[in-house]
C-alpha cells in the first residue's frame, strides 16, 4: 500500500483529501499535516527509525509559515530525501506558479481539488 503525506494549512483541504480516500475506499497510507515543520519532523523521525520513504509528499503552495516550495527545496537539498518524489498544490492554475513549482524541484504540480485516485495511479507508473 502506497503512503502519501499531505501537507495543508487548510483543515478544510486536510479534512476532504482523507473524506475522499474513505469514501472511494482508496487504499493508500495518508497522513496529513497542517504544517511543514510537522511533516518535516515525521519525515526525519521516519528515516531516524529506517522507515521506508513516502511514495509522494504533495505540499500547499500557499501556507503562512512555509510554503510548499520553501518544504520542497529543502527536501531536495537534504541526501535522506532526494529520491522521494515532491508535488505541490494549489487551486491557482497560473503558469508561473506551476513554473515555480518545477524550479524548486517538485515532479508536479497540482491542482485542487486533489483527486486522489489519479495521484495513486500516477504513482503504480
Amino acid at each position: 500500500m502506497p503512503t502519501i503525506i499531505y501537507v495543508d494549512d487548510s483543515r478544510d483541504d486536510l479534512f476532504y483529501l482523507d473524506y475522499i480516500r474513505r469514501k472511494q475506499q482508496i487504499e493508500v497510507d495518508l497522513f496529513c499535516f497542517s504544517t511543514a515543520e510537522t511533516a518535516l519532523a515525521a519525515l526525519e523521525q521516519r528515516a531516524a527509525e529506517g522507515w521506508s520513504l513516502p511514495e509522494l509528499l504533495v505540499a500547499d503552495l500557499y501556507m503562512p509559515l512555509d510554503s510548499g516550495i520553501a518544504l520542497v527545496s529543502r527536501l531536495r537539498r537534504d541526501d535522506r530525501f532526494k529520491a522521494m518524489r515532491l508535488a505541490i498544490c494549489s487551486g491557482s492554475d497560473a503558469a508561473e506558479d506551476r513554473a515555480r513549482s518545477l524550479k524548486a524541484g517538485a515532479d508536479a504540480y497540482l491542482e485542487k481539488p486533489l483527486d486522489l485516485a489519479g495521484m495513486i495511479l500516477n504513482l503504480e507508473m
